[in-house]
């Protein structure tokens, strides 16, 4: 498995994964499907080549991408773990911890040694998975910028 950050020559593979992510999941992301799909083919482009808000990274099997998490610099100035999905046949293989680490790695690498995320505690199998990679609960909730009816709860971790 080759995890790396994604270049401008990767932004139709980027968003074919996030589009694929945001159906596969509609209620765990902060965008829905509906709206990245609206986004120009610019706007994909300056997603991969880094020149958009946040680092794309994705986890590669051969030349299929089946993975991917990003992560940007929030409103507190924080670095926030977003868009984190693995297609569910790799799921259970470790890519998502791969690509935790390696956002991690960014992150500190940075001058970050705190990541924080949001997750609907709801959604099991994700809010374990942050919790083995060292995340912990905090007591923020906040809506899901997606589906306001959805509450999330920050999660950080500190390094």
């Amino acid at each position: 498995m080759i995890i790396r950050p994604t270049t401008l020559d990767d932004w139709q593979t980027l968003k074919a994964i996030r589009l694929a992510a945001l159906r596969d999941a509609p209620t765990a992301f902060g965008v829905t499907h509906a709206s990245a799909a609206q986004y120009t083919d610019a706007q994909w482009q300056a997603r991969a080549a880094g020149s958009d808000k946040a680092e794309y990274l994705l986890a590669f099997d051969g030349e299929q991408a089946v993975g991917i998490v990003a992560g940007v610099i929030n409103g507190q100035v924080e670095y926030n773990l977003i868009a984190m999905w693995v297609q569910p046949e790799y799921r259970g293989r470790g890519v998502a911890g791969q690509l935790i680490a390696a956002i991690k790695e960014r992150a500190l690498a940075r001058g970050h040694r705190r990541i924080v995320l949001d997750v609907a505690p709801e959604n099991v199998s994700a809010a374990t998975l942050y919790q083995r990679q060292g995340f912990e609960f905090l007591p923020e909730w906040e809506p899901l910028e997606s589906h306001p009816h959805i509450s999330v709860q920050k999660m950080a971790w500190a390094g």
